[in-house]
């Protein structure tokens, strides 16, 4: 089986529904714990007796909602439960996805003490940075070209391609730049990208978990 890339899967109705209006509640409690064993199950190394066996209350860590009217929404929820293996073992987890209306755009999960989460990159190489996708569907959807974008932002057609296939980065003075060429708010643009609000100069990594 091919593995999927980032932001090419896409989610079913009562999942993205589940992830999409976090605090009322999971209607499909089965349906939500089917997609994140489906996740494990993508991962060659994982056992696949653990799964899921209890899905809390998802919540909203961060959110682009209302960027523009209407148009676009890249969401990151965090969705407590367990991990059960037959009747014996069990592991409390802290799964966060990203997706983007009803795409996938990223996901780790923390179990016990462990991070794990999807190789995209083969072996020895750096996976991309998940902005990359993000930067490419929102372009995408506003049927923009690199050479555009690059026109708009002043920056060169490498950086551009760069971004786009996750090869770059961001940093703040460039995500600043993108916000402008696509008329969104740069500080949540930040948010999406993984900048740290309270350090400007700043470019984390995966946000933490748990």
């Amino acid at each position: 089986m091919r593995p999927w890339r980032t932001g090419e899967r896409l989610l079913s109705k009562g999942v993205v529904e589940a992830l999409s209006r976090p605090g009322e509640g999971v209607t499909d409690q089965a349906g939500l714990a089917a997609f994140l064993d489906s996740l494990l199950d993508e991962l060659p190394w994982w056992d696949r007796g653990w799964r899921v066996s209890d899905v809390g209350m998802p919540r909203r860590c961060s959110s682009s909602l209302g960027l523009a009217p209407g148009a676009v929404q890249v969401v990151e929820v965090v969705v407590p439960g367990s991990l059960s293996l037959g009747a014996g073992e069990a592991q409390l987890f802290v799964a966060q996805v990203r997706l983007l209306e009803d795409r996938l755009l990223r996901w780790q999960m923390k179990v016990g003490d462990k991070v794990v989460g999807p190789a995209l990159a083969p072996a020895g190489e750096t996976d991309p940075h998940p902005f990359g996708a993000v930067f490419r569907l929102l372009v995408e959807m506003r049927g923009l070209s690199s050479d555009e974008m690059a026109r708009r932002t002043g920056r060169a057609m490498t950086t551009i391609r760069k971004l786009r296939d996750g090869r770059l980065v961001p940093e703040r003075a460039l995500i600043e730049e993108v916000a402008r060429a696509l008329d969104l708010p740069s500080a949540d643009l930040g948010m999406i990208a993984g900048l740290d609000p309270a350090d400007p100069g700043s470019t984390p990594g995966l946000p933490r978990l748990g």
